[in-house]
């Protein structure tokens, strides 16, 4: 199975399923003489843990990381960076009767047909308990890029939505509720919400909005490796992430373009962004902000008619421990890949530069 690696110059390597012993990666690339604070990366991962509140999966995992290599005395050494997570909350029983059923829109079905074997507890590799990895990674990425700032948030849950802009809201209240949503009175709507489409056994899907800000001007390459298409990628790659946009997005094809260009200050600025601080694939120092949609997650805790691995029409239903919502503990891992994308483009622009 190909497809573990992310990155170029600053490259992720995962490892690992969601039942099996532990789930991990491999950091390679990162320069030495990065100071590495251990705390902020546990923090990180604790934003992404399981069991954190009532609207996200009961499972009960401390996500404890362990590092092996790359950093000695606080600061990384330049070499490979080797981290593990293990997993200490498994309940394998739970998935025994998909055993030889597949999930409707779950990868259970492409995976068997593809490897003719997989993995059924918890989904093994399908697992979004890879993403913790990516965490880890994108925690490190942050400490890298220092001075810039990237902040997600939860805009979306089903149909209700922010009506401010990112610039309209405090940014430090994303953290003071488990929606993770920085207006308080939508946050407390949005989680009553949640917490009703768990009763009934089903799921709903969000939008989560990130924003970077103080990215320097010139990351991103103006053909094929353009910054916007591999953030597109970066979050195409999360579990469950169905639609990347970003900038005026969709919206932007209801203007004329006299209206959404972005007209320039003499400091090279400029007025609006509707640009979402990227032009021609190439970041040009204005905030870079975009949606990611997030469909309903695939397993319901209700009954539902699928098939067996012969074809045959079976009734089953959803068993264990999910998300009845995904959204708000992925917030962490968007600002995760979205810090691997830029700390890659960031080297690539040392080596680019004769």
């Amino acid at each position: 199975m190909p497809g573990n690696i992310f990155g170029n110059l600053f490259k992720l390597t995962t490892f690992g399923e969601s039942h099996g012993v532990a789930i991990g990666g491999v950091v390679d690339g990162c320069p030495a003489g990065v100071e590495i604070d251990l705390d902020a990366i546990q923090k990180e991962l604790d934003r992404r843990k399981p069991g954190q509140s009532a609207i996200v999966t009961q499972r009960k995992e401390p996500d404890t990381v362990e590092f092996y290599s790359g950093i000695f005395e606080g600061k990384t050494t330049g070499t490979p960076i080797g981290f593990a997570i293990h997993n200490t909350n498994q309940k394998s029983r739970d998935y025994s009767h998909i055993k030889d059923s597949y999930r409707p829109s779950h990868a259970d079905f492409v995976y068997d047909k593809k490897y003719g074997f997989r993995d059924y507890r918890g989904g093994g590799r399908s697992s979004a308990r890879e993403t913790a990895s990516r965490v880890v990674a994108g925690a490190i990425a942050k400490q890298f890029l220092k001075d810039i700032k990237i902040n997600a948030f939860v805009s979306q849950v089903g149909d209700m939505k922010l009506g401010k802009k990112y610039t309209e809201l405090d940014l430090s209240l994303t953290e003071s509720n488990p929606v993770r949503c920085p207006d308080l009175e939508m946050a407390s709507k949005m989680e009553a919400y949640i917490k009703a489409i768990k009763k009934e056994g089903d799921t709903i899907g969000g939008i989560i909005t990130c924003v970077a800000q103080n990215v320097p001007v010139g990351l991103g390459e103006p053909v094929f490796d353009k910054l916007h298409a591999e953030l597109g990628k970066a979050m195409l790659s999360i579990n469950a992430v169905k639609g990347f946009e970003y900038g005026s997005g969709f919206e932007g094809v209801k203007m004329k373009g006299s209206a959404h260009n972005d007209k320039f200050n003499s400091d090279g600025s400029t007025i609006t962004n509707y640009s979402g601080g990227i032009q021609g694939g190439i970041s040009n120092g204005m905030d870079i902000y975009f949606n990611t949609a997030f469909k309903p997650v695939a397993t319901i805790i209700q009954p539902y008619e699928t098939i067996d691995k012969k074809g045959n029409k079976v009734q089953t239903q959803g068993k264990g421990r999910h998300d009845p919502c995904v959204v708000p503990r992925a917030v962490p891992i968007v600002e995760a890949m979205t810090a691997l994308v830029l700390a890659d483009f960031k080297l690539l622009g040392r080596t680019s530069k004769l």
